[in-house]
């Protein structure tokens, strides 16, 4: 399904980033913000890369299995695990809408697309394939805001495959057309995840290239009630460390953010980002801290009846933790 709609939004040139996260850690003391990890399920095979959760109205998680174009799904209740989807296109970041659809971005070379999947029915839609009658590059994280507008990100691009968009951060809206609002390499340059602010004013984006030299941080952008964006600024650089992958907010606008490694990878990131979940503040200081066990560590979402529950991807594992602020209500379904 190709959608049209060419504004691109322009972005100042961002102020030169800060220092690394390091001497975050250094000042960082002990606090109830995150309880200890719990491990919840652990999937089988090699090469596993869990991703994208997403919580549903009833509690329930789903979580994909990229590499294995598989989606899985957890019920807090019961405490069982079991295959949702199959086939997925390499689906990575997920998300529910408020009529309790569950969005996609699947990301597989045969598909490149964001997909909206009935839950009662198990209908397909496609949202977005196509940008100025071009493929998109594969679909990578994707939120929503309180009108029901969806933002996603794409990376890989025409230096993967010549012919299709460069990496860019997208918005689909109401009416179904698609507008792009950061493109590389002069306004981004490795977005992964996005996420809107609990009060819909901000949208934040992962940067998170590997290569020496280049964005590993951060950016917020004011929102305004078009959904267009304006006045960009670097909230926490990572760099030289492993930048974030995945993110979610709290009630009170805090930032839940999934950075780091145990151990180099074939990238010029050190270890100076220490593996785990990153509370961080709108102003980019560091509350909380929790490690993760496992690499590579993905991304996170709020559930449980309380939206107290933080459920974090990473490696073959589906983990949780509780927190002491609830998570913001965007991400509750209606239905």
């Amino acid at each position: 399904m190709a959608l049209s709609g060419s504004s691109i939004a322009a972005c100042p040139a961002a102020p030169p980033a800060p220092a690394g996260i390091a001497a975050h850690y250094r000042g960082l003391r002990p606090n109830k913000m995150l309880s200890r990890l719990t491990q919840l399920a652990r999937l089988p095979g090699e090469n596993v890369l869990t991703e994208g959760p997403a919580c549903d109205r009833a509690g329930n998680v789903y979580f994909t299995h990229v590499r294995a174009s598989q989606i899985f799904k957890w019920d807090p209740h019961r405490r069982s695990l079991s295959l949702f989807r199959a086939d997925t296109h390499n689906t990575n970041g997920m998300c529910f809408d408020p009529q309790g659809r569950l969005l996609c971005c699947e990301g597989g070379a045969q598909a490149r697309r964001v997909t909206r999947q009935n839950m009662t029915t198990g209908a397909i839609e496609v949202l977005a394939d196509r940008y100025d009658d071009r493929p998109l590059a594969a679909p990578n994280d994707v939120c929503i805001d309180r009108r029901g507008r969806i933002y996603f990100s794409t990376r890989g691009g025409v230096d993967e495959l010549p012919g299709i968009n460069p990496k860019a951060v997208y918005r689909i809206d109401l009416d179904g057309r698609l507008h792009r609002l950061l493109v590389e390499p002069r306004q981004i340059q490795m977005p992964n995840g996005v996420e809107v602010a609990h009060d819909g004013r901000t949208l934040y984006v992962i940067e998170t290239h590997p290569n020496a030299g280049w964005h590993r941080d951060i950016r917020a952008f004011d929102l305004d009630a078009n959904g267009d964006i304006a006045n960009e600024r670097v909230v926490i650089d990572f760099y030289p460390g492993r930048s974030g992958d995945g993110m979610c907010v709290d009630a009170v606008g805090n930032l839940y953010v999934a950075a780091g490694l145990h151990q180099l990878r074939d990238t010029s990131e050190t270890l100076a980002t220490r593996p785990g979940i990153h509370v961080i503040s709108p102003q980019g200081q560091l509350l909380a801290f929790r490690e993760t066990p496992e690499d590579i560590l993905t991304n996170c979402c709020f559930g449980g009846d309380d939206l107290r529950t933080l459920y974090i991807t990473g490696g073959a594992l589906l983990m949780s933790l509780r927190t002491e602020i609830p998570g913001s209500d965007i991400y509750r379904p209606q239905n």
